[in-house]
């Protein structure tokens, strides 16, 4: 008897079930309407495509682009199962095939377009015995959804005809009231809600503020010359803003193409083939790119503005590392992004809610708390554990009493009749010999050159703070000109103290994580090229993508565990019955070439040995076991690495309450890194292991 637990196994390769997916496959078996709110990445396919292999009929996947149902039709026909999409950019012969198989019950998945199920619905659908209906992107449904698309609206019109099919609505990022729009805009039958965690740990995030486009375009080459072969997205707001970046990264010797709604069909599908197939790395884009794609390997994003609101941010970030690999983001923003995007929402109906969520996108860029803790709580899920994979969670900023720089800023402001915006206000309190200044007498005003000990990029810091904390204002339909609060003028006359932080060095913080990621793979490892040349040559034979033949966490199982049987692929995460069967003698074949060539002189160390074990998802127990060591050594092991940047999470470890106690005691003890001395000031309350973890946190090495 087929189970959910067997089809997981032999048709995907996987040995259990992500959070939730089980209880959401038993709820659809059940016959009931379910809303499923998953993080992009986290798996949501899996909990419709195994009901529909167990329910006797067809399900209709009800989906909004092209590309993302035929990757979707690709990868499950990849695994043996009868899957087929029914659009506009098959043959009119094509389609005819698929209605009488879909008509004789042969196909299980069907993938349409919200406007293909209303227009076939009229005519050849109602001839098909349906078991199942999914709704995938379902914000889409939603007036409130970050991508409104009225055809989904039409659905609730047919589900009269299929009472008693089960609907199942999922959706990446929706908020509380998306989500009961959506169950309300289909009509489903008291949905059960199926909420889950959107924390991917396996995401970096960082934001870099204020950036002038010179100095961005230094730091993306050097953040790009680092990830040669990794594939990755740079989102802008503007369409010509994505050709900018195409050309200047052409130029510089990179295989970069731009994608917006403004090029022909055939380009942007020239464009998105290209980069699913592993033809082209970098994608220049508007949010008009991404949707529709399942492409597990994207190892970076790049904003070059700021998003619109959370909900597309997230979504968009969502589109790093969706096999659950390392995977790196980066957010760049300034206020002139505001006032533009302000703009494009100046006469809309629903104008201050927009504006509301753009002003929530403002204070997440310009936090100094951990981010993911914000991300997730703007979804309800609370959380205060420091992520440890964040920029203010790897370098936390230092506060000290900011009061006395507020007055000197506020005062300004004021002298200046609130009429001066962020820059001439730092030229101002620096006594600089702008014209700016000049030109309004602003150098004649009792502030000027206040500040001037302060660099103008410190002052940026300080005061994007203070905008933060609310002492002032944007007047973003005033050519965004400062304004004084009731808090700041509380501030300036020494009512109210405010606490912000000191620059961090991001130059030296980004550098890190740039090591970090040219870590991840190591080029000279022939095994590993041997299989990605495999993959690639399978890939091409078959005219689908490289990772629907087998993705990166697959790969480096195989690399790692180098398996000497058959019957040992089954054991590798991603390997179900059927490739097993079409490609599983190459694939033994190719590694046990590998092991028969004479051993390199340039063997691997021990530590590299334990990281190809790490990046393959084993546990440090697991990593002691398969390599005869001890747990200890192990996490030696994982210490070293991390302190050579390599991709580590020493932070599950170790609790953040546990770094600040060893870091304050070290403080006192004239920052030793000796762990005896630490642990008896501690009482003994905290492991020796722990200590020497946290050492390696707070960036000291243990001597």
């Amino acid at each position: 008897m087929q189970t959910p637990k067997k089809i997981l196994k032999e048709v995907f390769g996987f040995d259990e079930f992500r959070p939730l997916q089980g209880d959401i496959i038993e709820y659809a078996m059940s016959g009931q309407d379910a809303v499923v709110v998953m993080p992009t990445g986290g798996g949501k396919s899996i909990c419709f495509q195994i009901p529909a292999l167990l329910f006797p009929h067809t399900t209709i996947v009800i989906s909004p682009l092209i590309s993302l149902m035929k990757d979707q039709v690709e990868s499950l026909k990849a695994n043996g199962v009868e899957a087929a999409f029914f659009n506009s950019s098959q043959s009119e012969f094509d389609k005819r095939i698929i209605v009488d198989q879909c008509i004789e019950g042969k196909v299980k998945l069907l993938y349409v377009s919200p406007e293909t199920f209303i227009h076939a619905f009229d005519h050849w659908l109602k001839e098909v015995p349906v078991s199942f209906i999914a709704i995938d992107e379902a914000h889409c449904v939603s007036m409130w959804g970050h991508d409104f698309r009225p055809e989904y609206g039409q659905i609730k019109m047919v589900r009269k005809h299929y009472d008693n099919v089960p609907y199942m609505a999922l959706t990446a990022t929706a908020d509380k009231i998306t989500r009961k729009d959506i169950a309300q805009q289909l009509g489903l039958n008291d949905p059960q809600l199926f909420l889950s965690s959107f924390n991917r740990d396996n995401l970096s995030l960082a934001v870099r503020g204020h950036v002038p486009k010179k100095q961005k375009e230094k730091e993306v080459l050097a953040f790009l010359n680092n990830r040669p072969d990794e594939a990755g997205i740079i989102y802008c707001l503007s369409r010509k803003e994505t050709e900018q970046w195409s050309q200047f990264l052409q130029s510089k010797g990179y295989d970069a193409r731009h994608y917006h709604a403004g090029l022909s069909n055939a380009d942007r599908d020239h464009v998105q083939e290209s980069f699913i197939h592993d033809d082209c790395q970098i994608i220049c884009a508007t949010i008009a790119f991404g949707m529709g794609i399942d492409k597990p390997n994207v190892r970076w994003i790049i904003h070059n503005n700021l998003p619109k609101n959370i909900e597309g941010y997230y979504q968009e970030i969502g589109r790093a590392g969706r096999d659950g690999l390392p995977s790196e983001t980066v957010l760049y923003y300034n206020y002139r992004d505001v006032v533009l995007l302000n703009d494009f929402v100046q006469n809309g109906d629903l104008q201050s809610t927009y504006r509301e969520k753009v002003q929530r996108m403002v204070q997440y860029a310009e936090a100094t708390t951990c981010r993911r803790n914000i991300l997730l709580s703007y979804f309800g899920e609370l959380n205060d554990t420091s992520c440890g994979n964040c920029d203010n969670c790897i370098s936390p900023p230092e506060l000290f009493d900011g009061s006395q720089l507020a007055q000197m800023a506020l005062s300004g402001i004021i002298r200046a009749k609130e009429n001066v915006g962020l820059n001439t206000l730092i030229n101002l309190l620096r006594g600089a010999k702008s014209m700016d200044v000049f030109e309004n007498n602003y150098h004649q005003l009792k502030t000027y050159g206040v500040g001037a000990e302060h660099s103008f990029r410190d002052w940026q810091h300080y005061l994007n703070q203070m905008i933060n904390l609310g002492l002032m204002e944007i007047a973003y339909d005033q050519h965004l000109k400062l304004r004084v609060t009731a808090f700041g003028n509380a501030v300036l006359k020494g009512e109210k103290q405010i606490q912000i932080s000191k620059p961090v060095e991001k130059a030296k913080q980004k550098a890190g994580a740039s090591k970090k990621a040219a870590a991840k793979a190591d080029p000279a490892d022939l095994l590993t090229q041997d299989l990605k040349s495999f993959r690639k040559e399978l890939a091409s034979k078959n005219r689908v993508p490289a990772y629907v033949i087998f993705n990166d966490v697959t790969l480096n199982e195989l690399v790692a565990k180098k398996p000497d049987h058959i019957d040992e692929l089954e054991n590798i995460k991603g390997l179900g019955k059927v490739k097993i069967e079409r490609f599983g003698e190459q694939l033994i074949e190719i590694i046990g070439s590998q092991k028969s060539k004479p051993m390199s002189k340039s063997k691997k160390s021990t530590t590299d040995q334990t990281l190809d074990l790490y990046l393959a998802g084993l546990s440090v127990e697991d990593i002691a076991k398969e390599r005869e060591l001890s747990p200890t050594t192990i996490l030696g092991h994982l210490c070293k690495l991390y302190e050579e940047n390599h991709p580590i999470n020493l932070n599950q470890f170790v609790t953040e309450y546990e770094v600040n106690q060893i870091r304050e005691v070290r403080k006192k003890m004239g920052f030793t890194s000796q762990l005896k001395p630490i642990h008896e000031a501690l009482n003994g309350e905290i492991d020796y292991h722990k200590i020497g973890v946290a050492l390696t946190i707070l960036g000291k090495y243990i001597k």
